[in-house]
C-alpha cells in the first residue's frame, strides 16, 4: 500500500512524508536487506541515514531529502495542511517542524496576526530561537512582520485596517476587488481633473 501510494504522480507533501516514515519503520523492523545481500555485502541497515539512503535509492530520493519529509510529520496538522496548500513551502515548513507543538500553534496565530508565511530564514530564525528556549509569539509575530525581499514592491494592508469598511460576509478577495475597482476609478477622475 505504501508503495503504490508513493508511485501516484500527484501525492501530497504529508501523504510522502507519512508514507517514507511507514516505510522506514518497516525497513528498520525488518532489519538485515537481503538484496543487498545479493550484491555481495551483507551490511546491516543501522542508522537512520542509512536506512534513509536506501528508502531514497528505491524512491529516487536523496536519503537526506527522504529524512526532510519525514521531518515533516512533526508538524502539527493544521501546519501540515498549510504545506500540502502550499501556504508554507518545503524548506520553511522542515525548518518549523523543530518547534514545540505549542510553539506551532503560536506561529499559526502569528500568520493569521502578520497575514505572513514564514520564509526560509525567518523559519530558520524560529527554530533557533525554539532551541534556546526564547520563541514567544511576541517574536513570531516581530519576525513574520519584517519586510521580505519579494516584498519591497509590495503595499500590504491588515485585514483590521480594511474590515470597517466592508461588509462582514466579504472575503479578502471580494475587498481586494472593490479596493482596485475604485483606485481604477479614482485614476479616472484624476486624469479627467488634470485634463480640465
Amino acid at each position: 500500500m505504501v508503495d503504490s501510494n508513493l508511485q501516484r504522480e500527484n501525492i501530497l507533501p504529508s501523504e510522502r512524508a507519512f508514507a517514507y516514515k511507514m516505510k522506514l519503520e518497516a525497513m528498520k523492523r525488518q532489519g538485515e536487506r537481503t538484496d543487498l545481500q545479493e550484491e555481495g555485502t551483507s551490511r546491516q541497515v543501522v542508522g537512520k541515514l542509512e536506512a534513509a539512503d536506501v528508502l531514497g535509492q528505491d524512491t529516487g530520493e536523496s536519503g537526506r531529502q527522504v529524512q526532510r519529509f519525514i521531518r515533516l510529520t512533526n508538524l502539527i496538522p493544521e501546519l501540515l495542511d498549510m504545506v500540502d496548500q502550499r501556504q508554507i513551502s518545503f524548506n520553511p515548513a522542515v525548518e518549523l517542524s523543530y518547534l514545540k507543538p505549542e510553539e506551532q500553534k503560536n506561529l499559526i496565530e502569528a500568520m493569521d496576526f502578520t497575514q505572513a508565511a514564514p520564509s526560509l530564514s525567518q523559519a530558520m530564525r524560529l527554530k533557533k530561537l525554539s532551541q534556546e528556549g526564547n520563541c514567544s509569539l511576541d517574536d513570531m509575530c516581530e519576525i513574520l512582520g519584517e519586510v521580505k525581499k519579494g516584498d519591497l514592491e509590495r503595499v500590504a494592508f491588515k485585514s483590521e485596517q480594511l474590515r470597517k469598511y466592508f461588509p462582514k460576509s466579504y472575503t479578502p478577495k471580494q475587498m481586494s476587488d472593490v479596493i482596485l475597482k475604485l483606485l481604477d476609478q479614482w485614476q479616472k477622475k484624476h486624469q479627467r481633473d488634470k485634463a480640465r
